[in-house]
Parts: structure tokens; sequence; C-alpha cells
């Protein structure tokens, strides 16, 4: 059995805490009577994931066993999670590459021929070759890579079809590959509660005509959290969508969820307590903590970059995407939620090097700013960790740079907009349309490796909630001009960061530090 997530006090003599600071390592002692929060040791994986996987196949939520809805002459597509997911990326073979052969096996024995593959991209960027048989292997890339095996277009003039309207007017559109199916299959990884359900088909599959209805600063701020679909307004439009492709074409869903068991044993201190570290662990944590610190900035992104996770599967279930998800949630709660009491004045956080859009790439300002008030302030389950009006506290060093194929629409945004404002509303409203619709974005979406002209907008409403919440946000050790351009405050250490914390919420705050990584959420009572 995996150990519970804890929380401790700490003491007077209690030893430095270590945090990710991006691609660098800050190590501060704390104050005397603050909380610290661990996560859960990683759940025991599946003794044999091709077995779990048959049995998943053979034995759906409300469906028939995928052989019984396979049939010669069929037109089956079958859609997979971008390289977005899982974080890091997981050593091969990928549970996609897993995954997708057994449906190969299946469709093969029924005679099936017109088989494609689509990476759901959404308005992510568009994955290289190398990337793709990461996730998928030789077998399957030999076989139907590139013109069975491609990346989703949302700006394919011809390639989406409008499938109708919500109840509330959302339009739902969809590849035109998909729509034209006689079954899709999505294959989805699930490593955090957000993702999976309907949510992949709505994001992955969809062109921003149909994006825009739920990645906008009011769904976003009454997202209570993007962990916790029930309470999401993002989810509820999801849902809404899912309800009306359901009626109009057959999805069978296969979803499966991983331990987070994210790093090699080199980097085993970014997981194991502090008080727990043995000679080994201070010794790789030394060795990191000196080379991160003098090696030029690339050098050491590049290390970050390469490590590949020893995730391991823990449930897989397929069939219906309203039952199969459900079971998803469970399972997932199950590695992830720590049981907390009471909210806290101060909640202080360490960014990591890596987000989903800067796989293979730069965590820019934008990505840091979305990773601290998006991703990591909306870690829980029913109310946050944070009291209303508190500060929120991250370290990174947010320096001004930018991956120019990946976000060449951040640079302009960055370059054009911010210097005029950072209100994401106003920037909503202002310049959205003319970011999506620009011509040159979507040439280099469509034939570069660039993220959509509209993404760095949609990064930014996922703050929305938090900025709603919070009294303060304050980056240790930001570049002073990112920062001051993000609306963020800074400090140069934790103890000045919370020195001017005081200001917002009084002398004497209770102060939380949620120990991350790996990912883990807290639900507080």
């Amino acid at each position: 059995m995996s150990r519970p997530g804890f929380t401790i006090t700490l003491e007077r003599n209690s030893p430095p805490m270590m945090f990710n600071a991006g691609d660098r390592f800050h190590y501060e002692k704390l104050p005397e009577g603050t909380r610290v929060i661990y996560p859960p040791g990683p759940v025991d994986s599946l003794a044999d994931p091709n077995v779990a996987i048959e049995r998943a196949l053979l034995e759906p939520f409300a469906m028939e066993p995928l052989h019984e809805r396979l049939f010669l002459g069929m037109r089956l597509t079958i859609a997979f999670d971008d390289l977005s997911l899982p974080l890091p990326p997981m050593r091969r073979p990928d549970i996609r590459q897993l995954v997708i052969e057994k449906v190969l096996e299946k469709a093969h024995a029924k005679g099936v021929e017109d088989i494609h593959l689509i990476a759901a991209l959404g308005l992510h960027r568009r994955m290289t070759e190398a990337e793709l048989r990461h996730c998928l292997g030789d077998r399957i890339m030999s076989r139907f890579y590139p013109e069975r095996l491609y990346n989703y277009d949302a700006e394919d003039p011809d390639g989406n079809v409008v499938i109708g309207e919500t109840e509330r007017g959302e339009e739902v559109s969809v590849g035109r590959r998909v729509a034209e199916s006689d079954l899709l299959v999505y294959v989805n990884i699930n490593y955090i509660p957000m993702d999976g359900g309907h949510k992949s088909v709505h994001t992955g599959l969809a062109p921003y005509s149909s994006i825009r209805h739920h990645h906008n600063p009011d769904t976003l701020s009454h997202t209570r959290s993007l962990m916790d679909p029930p309470n999401s307004a993002m989810h509820s439009s999801f849902n809404r969508m899912g309800r009306l492709l359901d009626e109009n074409i057959k999805v069978f869903h296969i979803e499966t969820t991983l331990n987070n068991a994210a790093f090699p044993s080199v980097f085993d201190f970014m997981a194991k307590p502090e008080h727990e570290w043995g000679p080994v662990t201070k010794a790789n944590f030394l060795a990191n903590h000196r080379a991160t610190s003098i090696a030029p900035r690339r050098l050491s992104r590049r290390i970050f970059q390469s490590i590949k996770a020893p995730h391991r599967m823990t449930s897989v279930q397929a069939g219906a995407t309203d039952p199969v998800h459900a079971e998803t949630l469970k399972n997932s709660y199950e590695q992830m939620v720590v049981p907390v009491e009471g909210q806290s004045d101060v909640l202080l956080l360490g960014i990591p090097y890596l987000g989903p859009y800067n796989v293979n790439s730069i965590m820019n300002p934008l990505l840091v700013y979305n990773m601290l008030l998006g991703y990591l302030f909306n870690l829980y389950r029913g109310k946050p960790l944070v009291r209303e009006g508190g500060v929120l506290i991250g370290t990174h060093p947010m320096p001004d740079e930018f991956h120019g194929v990946h976000h060449p629409s951040y640079v302009d945004l960055w370059n054009e907009v911010f210097p005029e404002t950072n209100d994401i509303r106003e920037i909503h409203q202002r310049y959205e349309e003319k970011y999506a619709l620009d011509p040159w974005y979507k040439m280099l979406y469509r034939n570069s490796h660039a993220y959509h002209g509209v993404h760095p907008f949609t990064v930014l409403y996922w703050a929305a909630h938090a900025l709603d919440h919070l009294g303060d946000a304050i980056l240790v050790g930001g570049d002073p001009t990112t920062t001051k351009r993000m609306g963020l405050k800074r400090a140069d250490s934790i103890a000045e960061a919370l020195e001017m914390a005081q200001n917002t919420v009084g002398p004497s705050p209770s102060t939380t530090y949620m120990h991350i990584p790996p990912l883990f959420m807290c639900e507080v009572s």
C-alpha cells in the first residue's frame, strides 16, 4: 500500500524546505509553526497492464464489448491525448501505445481497414514525428504514419463540422473525420482530475469556435475548482457538449490513471520529505542544486526536459464516457487527495520546471503565471487551501524567455499587449478575436509547431478564479521587469515575501507550504 499524504508543523529546529523554482532549486528555512503538506506516495500499480486493458475492452461500462462494435467496412477513428500528458513524459512503452495496440488487434481481427489515428491537440502545437513515435511506438508509426496517423487540425477549412448547439447556445464542433466515423475510440491518460471525460473530445478534437465557450474569463472564474469537476463551470460546459455529441456520434472511451512515481531515483529528493533524506538523497540534491545554479539556463532546461518518468498504470476502464470517467475520478482521487483541516492566510508553492504547454520547450512568463494562479492554486476539492483575501507565494525566476517556434503569439502578446494592460478581462475583450483569426498564426499552427494564436489567452484565463479570490500574489526570485508586467509582486526570499504578506493579511499569519512535486490536491475541512 502507498504512504498516505500527511501534514507536519515545523518546529524551531526543523530542516530547511526544498522548493522548485523552475529549472533551479530554492532551499530556505521556514518560520516555526508553518504547516507543511506532503503528497501521498505512489499507489499500487497494476500487476499486468496488458491483461487489465484486455479486461476493460471486454467488460466496458454501459456498452457492449469493443469487438462487438467493430465490423467489416466500418470507418474507425482512434484519438489520443497529446504530449501535454503525462508530466513528465513517461518512459516507453507509453500507455497510449499499449492501449492502442490492443484496439488495433481487435480491429484487425474484424477485418477493419479504414482506420485513422489522431493526436487530439485542440489548440496545442503539432507533435513532431519523434514525439509521436515516443507515445505510440515503432510498429504503429510504421503502419500508419503519416497518411493515417496525424495531428488534429483546428484550422482546416474543410476538416471540421458543426454538430449543433447546446441549450445555452454553445457551438459543438469536431473534426470531420470524427463526425463521419462509425466509431470514435478515445484513449486518455488521466494524471489529474481535471482531464478526461467529455473534456477530451471538446478540447482535443474541437476548433476555436467551440473551445471559446468554455475557455473564457467568465466560465473560469466560476470554476471552483479545475480539479473538482462537479464544481467546475468549465466541466459543466464540456458535459453539455458531450450530451449533444453522444446523440450524434458513437464514442467508446478508454481512460487510464497513473501513480505519481514521477521522477527517477537521481531526482528522488523532489518527492521525499526532507526529514527522510538519507546520505544518498542529500548528495543527489546537493549535486543537482550546485549544477543547476551554475549551469547556463539553456543547459539546465535541457537536463530537466530529458527526464522520463517511471509512471505506472493504476487503473484502466472503458465504455460510455460518463460512467468510465466516474471510475477514473475515483481512482485519481485515491492517488491525489490529502485531507487538510482549515484554510490558511498564506499559501507557499514551488513552481516546477514543466507544465502541459512547455514540454520540450520553454516556460515563458505567461506559462509561469498560468502554473501558479491556474494549475497550482486550483489543486483543491471543495474550497481553496488559502482563504479568501489571502496571499499566494510562488518561487520562480520568471525570465523573459520564449520559444520562438512554439509560442509566436505569446511573444507578440507579451510585447504588444502587456505593456498596455495585464487585466485578463480587458485582454479578452480587446484582443482575443484578433489573435484567434490572424492568418499568420493560423499558418504557423497548421504548418509549423506553434500553439494556436489564441492559446496564450486561454492560459491567462485559467487565473480568473485565483484573481477573484486572492488578496495578493508574490513571486520569489522573479525577474523584476517580467513580474511587474504580469501584475505580480516580487521578493528576493521567502522570508521577505512572508513579511510583505502581512500587509495584506495582518500580523502573525497562518502559513501553509504545499510540498510539490509530485502533484497532489487538498480537501479542506
